[in-house]
């Protein structure tokens, strides 16, 4: 599979019994950056946003330097029906964002499915 953007953080996904986890490389963002949430239609949506603005003015030269930084990213993911989105947790460490979906058993998943009665 082709990555769409070239520029899009490297992302990982693992899989264990007890859960998934999700990892994006971000160095230099910090968990200020980071909006991590579930969406309407329950997928996991990452999103970050990064402005910098450096000024460096020397006053007894003639010149002043200005740098602009932006970078936005968005990612979505279709979440399985076994993740329990009540505990859903991020963390961002060394410049990697972390995102820890724990799973819920089989028979809790089909707990939460409603059965309709036949009349």
């Amino acid at each position: 599979m082709v990555k769409a953007n070239a520029t899009a953080p490297a992302i990982n996904v693992f899989e264990t019994e007890k859960e998934y986890k999700v990892e994006l490389a971000a160095p230099g963002m910090t968990k200020e950056d980071f909006n991590v949430r579930i969406d309407e239609d329950n997928n996991l949506v990452i999103s970050m946003e990064k402005k910098t603005e450096n000024k460096e003015e020397k006053k007894e030269g003639r010149y002043l330097r200005r740098e602009f930084s932006y970078s936005k990213f968005q990612q979505t993911m279709i979440l399985p029906d076994n993740v329990d989105k009540e505990k859903i947790s991020a963390a961002v460490e060394n410049g990697v964002l972390s995102v820890q979906l724990p799973k819920i058993s089989e028979e809790e998943v089909k707990k939460a499915e409603k059965q309709i009665e036949v009349k």
